[in-house]
Order: structure tokens, then C-alpha cells, then sequence
């Protein structure tokens, strides 16, 4: 484990890295807009349980196996690409529904879409992250950084700091969630539902495009 000091230093990074928006992000703004601020927690703790299986992968070498493997890169990054693009085109095509909408019957028997189950948010939130190979990869080039050469355990001290890193990522994704659920009660946010639902939707393509079109960053 590192000392003190490089420990406060991974701690600060981490934060800093988790307040970058990306899919994930994305995913637990739009959840929170649309169902409040507890579906957009248990959409971070969706997220939070898909870096830890990338935690463990990489110390045990699997995450290795993806920066070495073209086939197994391309073939996770495809799978991920297609749930991304798959998330976007389903928002694009949704029929648009007030914040804080249940589902109802009207009184000529026309029912809405359902409003996603928590357990289906927190499994989305979890195969966004999980599908990813560029954040198998990240952890892998990241977390050796604060592991002195000379720790007998290095798996165990990647682990730990995994583990730390994870916890981190934590209150820092709720912190996400509860400004958007705040932004979604606003009146002229209510009002402009419709275009950020298409705009998230956006979002979520071209983050899938861009996973699609990217190369293994540790095939140099």
C-alpha cells in the first residue's frame, strides 16, 4: 500500500476521474431526471458493482488479457458499443413522459410504458460499466501507479486500492444524482424534458460510436 501522502494523491485522482462525465455518468443523469434522485443512487451502485468485477479481473490478469488480445479488446468493445447505442435509440424512440411520471390507466384503458424497476436500472448501470474494455484497461494502467515496487502482495495491494478507488467513486455518483434529481424539479427543466431525453439519447450514440471506433489504447 502506499504511504499517507500517495494515498491522499490517489484519493484526490480518483474523485477527479469520477467527476468526468462519461457513459456512466450519463447514465445515472438521466436516470435521476427521469425517476429522481434514488434511481439515479442505485444507477451509481450499478456502476460501483461493474468496476469491481474490473478490479478483480485485473488482478487476476484477465484485464491483461484485453490489453494484449485484439480479438478479446474488439469483441468486448463491440458488445459495449451495441448496448450504448441500443440505451440511446431506446430513450430516442420512447414516447416523452413527465418527471416523476407512474404508470396509470387512462380512462379509455390506454396504459403508458412502465416506469424501470430499481433492479433493472442498477443491472443497465452495471452492464454499461461492465461492457466497457476501456475501463478494464484503465484500472490496469491507473491503480500500479500507487504501488511501490517493492510491496511483496502486489495483487493484494491493487485489490485494496481498488477497492478504495470504488468506495470513493461512491458518494461522488450520488452527488450526480441529487443534482440532477434538484435539476429535474425546476419548472423550466420540466418543460424541456423532451429535448434532453433526445439529447441524452444523443449522447449515449455517440458515446456507442465512439467505443465502437476506438482502438486498444495499449496497442502502440
Amino acid at each position: 500500500m502506499p504511504d499517507a501522502q500517495h494515498l491522499l494523491l490517489f484519493i484526490a485522482a480518483g474523485w477527479l476521474l469520477n467527476l468526468t462525465p462519461g457513459p456512466d455518468v450519463l447514465y445515472i443523469v438521466t436516470n435521476s431526471l427521469r425517476s429522481g434522485a434514488k434511481t439515479g443512487i442505485v444507477a451509481g451502485l450499478g456502476i460501483t458493482a461493474g468496476c469491481f468485477v474490473h478490479i478483480f479481473a485485473a488482478a487476476l490478469g484477465v484485464s491483461a488479457l484485453l490489453a494484449t488480445s485484439a480479438t478479446a479488446f474488439t469483441l468486448l468493445k463491440y458488445v459495449g458499443a451495441a448496448y450504448l447505442l441500443w440505451i440511446g435509440a431506446r430513450i430516442l424512440l420512447a414516447k416523452a413522459q413527465p418527471v416523476g411520471w407512474a404508470p396509470a390507466s387512462t380512462a379509455s384503458g390506454e396504459r403508458w410504458a412502465k416506469v424501470p424497476t430499481l433492479r433493472s436500472v442498477f443491472t443497465g448501470g452495471f452492464l454499461t460499466n461492465i461492457l466497457n474494455p476501456k475501463v478494464a484497461i484503465f484500472f490496469l494502467a491507473f491503480v500500479p501507479q500507487f504501488i511501490s515496487p517493492d510491496t511483496d502482495n502486489k495483487a493484494l495491494a491493487f485489490v485494496l486500492l481498488g477497492i478504495i478507488f470504488n468506495l470513493n467513486a461512491i458518494p461522488v455518483n450520488s452527488g450526480w444524482a441529487l443534482a440532477a434529481a434538484w435539476m429535474a424539479r425546476r419548472g423550466a427543466l420540466q418543460k424541456g424534458m423532451h429535448w434532453l431525453d433526445r439529447a441524452a439519447a444523443c449522447m449515449f450514440i455517440g458515446f456507442g460510436l465512439k467505443l465502437a471506433l476506438s482502438d486498444n489504447p495499449t496497442a502502440r
